[in-house]
């Protein structure tokens, strides 16, 4: 039995249905529209239309993306169990203009509307990534909705119920694949001296020609730093087995450390630098430039212009070790090989998607490593360090607020708890690993760890090598003096 509450829902709804259906003179919407719902039929008009955002960048490419995952959860939940739960006929068609009626007609129920949450969850799911490209599909979203009454397919009230719907698969999506964020600004780091060079005396640049994403560009960024700064001396290195002796050559003569290449190289240069009582330039020459990121250095003229300006912040230096200085992470376990996979794929899927794909594959074979952390044993299948405090919590750090923090982040993920690996993929994917018991995270002044297996690897800057037996995590009692045009 129909309760009345229902039963006055219903009624309003076939009023509005039959406003909408009336007969009107024949327009341009009469022919467009249900051209554009049929375009929506199965997707289609999403899957071109994600292809569209995909080739605007990588921006685009996240947007449609969670576009498409967005819109395939919501189809499967509209056209699965919410039709079966809620059995409505179809509207009939005798007020609908023959015009406007669509050439193949839907059997299915009509409560909720699949296509209107289908489009709803395709534009919800960009806006979460891009909201300038949010418009334009939600403009197209609207039309499709509208367009199943406007054809007679469906009630006011299924297209009301569908877009619901669709906007909250989205946000499920959301919360199990958080949406990408990125500070407003470069990270803070108070203002230090350093020496200006209008014409660039006493600078000396050392670009690792070696590093493939700077060997097709070294003598281009040569050419562009000697035409601002003339007085300058740039050397190209194209045996990066040499990248850390030409650094020490080039500190022995230089009043400025300068150095062009990947995070490894500027890490190297970070070390010679304080070492030597050098301020550093950092030009960003390299494939993902997390350092340079975060310090706010987007191109080759900002430090051009800070060096010549002599404008500069003070950061401070993590350290695991004796000459294991890090300026942006430490790990040790299967992080490394979980990084290479990540980063393999994150520019075609996006993050998340990536670190769950890289995830699954790295702990189907992996070991754990066995450490004795602050003098407790531990079986862990990571321990991440950061230099500062990063963001987000949870398992994917990206950026920091701050570069001046004097404590490592640090994060592990533990092997001894029972259906471990199991735990942690299903933390990351419904984006509940920081109430996981396998997953813990600290920001510590000091800690102490020792490695108990035989030759396990660990991996600074995105450089990995040999881990020492024994290791301290802490922060270099030396501040870094870095180059950085001054922030409104």
């Amino acid at each position: 039995m129909i309760l009345p509450a229902a039963q006055r829902l219903h009624a309003a709804d076939r009023r509005l249905f039959a406003a909408a259906a009336a007969r009107r003179p024949h327009s341009a919407v009469d022919r467009v529209v249900p051209r554009l719902t049929t375009a929506a039929d199965h997707g289609l008009l999403w899957f071109g239309v994600a292809a569209a955002c995909a080739a605007t960048g990588e921006r685009g490419r996240r947007a449609a993306l969670r576009g498409l995952v967005s819109l395939t959860v919501a189809s499967a939940v509209a056209n699965g169990p919410a039709k079966w739960l809620v059995r409505r006929n179809r509207p009939a068609l005798d007020g609908v203009p023959l015009i406007r009626q669509l050439t193949n007609q839907p059997g299915t129920s009509s409560f909720p509307s699949g296509h209107s949450a289908s489009a709803a969850a395709f534009a919800a799911g960009v806006a979460i990534e891009s909201g300038v490209r949010a418009v334009p599909v939600a403009t197209l979203a609207a039309g499709v909705a509208y367009g199943r009454v406007h054809t007679g397919v469906h009630y006011p009230g299924d297209v009301a119920a569908g877009v619901l719907l669709g906007v909250g698969c989205a946000l499920l999506v959301r919360r199990a694949w958080p949406a990408h964020e990125a500070p407003a600004q470069a990270a803070a780091a108070p203002a230090a001296a350093a020496p200006a060079a209008p014409d660039g005396a006493g600078l000396v640049v050392v670009v690792n020609a070696a590093a493939a994403s700077v060997a097709d560009l070294a003598d281009e960024l040569r050419t562009t730093i000697l035409k601002r700064l003339p007085a300058a001396e740039v050397v190209l290195c194209d045996d990066a087995e040499k990248i850390a002796d030409t650094l020490e050559a080039a500190a022995a003569r230089a009043d400025i450390l300068g150095v062009a290449g990947g995070d490894g190289t500027v890490n190297c240069a970070a070390g010679v630098a304080m070492d030597n009582g050098l301020p550093l330039a950092v030009f960003p020459a390299g494939t993902l430039n997390h350092f340079a990121g975060d310090l706010g250095v987007d191109d080759v003229d900002c430090v051009l212009r800070s060096v010549a300006e002599g404008t500069a912040v003070q950061v401070r230096v993590a350290t695991a070790g004796d000459g294991l200085h890090f300026l942006n992470t430490f790990s040790i376990g299967l992080y490394p090989e979980l990084v290479r996979r990540r980063e393999a794929r994150e520019r075609v899927i996006g993050k998340w998607p990536a670190l769950a794909v890289a995830l699954t594959e790295v702990l189907g074979h992996a070991e754990p490593t066995h450490l004795e952390v602050d003098g407790q044993h531990r079986r862990v299948w990571l321990l991440f360090g950061g230099n500062g405090r990063f963001h987000p919590l949870g398992f994917a750090p990206s950026w920091r607020e701050r570069l001046d923090e004097g404590v490592v982040d640090v994060r592990i993920v533990d092997a001894e708890s029972p259906f471990a690996r199991t735990r942690l993929v299903a933390a990351v994917l419904t984006g509940g690993l920081g109430r996981s018991r396998v997953y813990q995270e600290s920001a510590v002044e000091r800690m102490r760890v020792r490695v108990l297996d035989g030759d396990p690897e660990l991996a600074r800057d995105g450089e990995s090598e040999p881990a020492p037996r024994d290791l301290e995590l802490t922060v270099d009692d030396r501040p870094l003096t870095v180059y950085r045009p001054e922030r409104g």
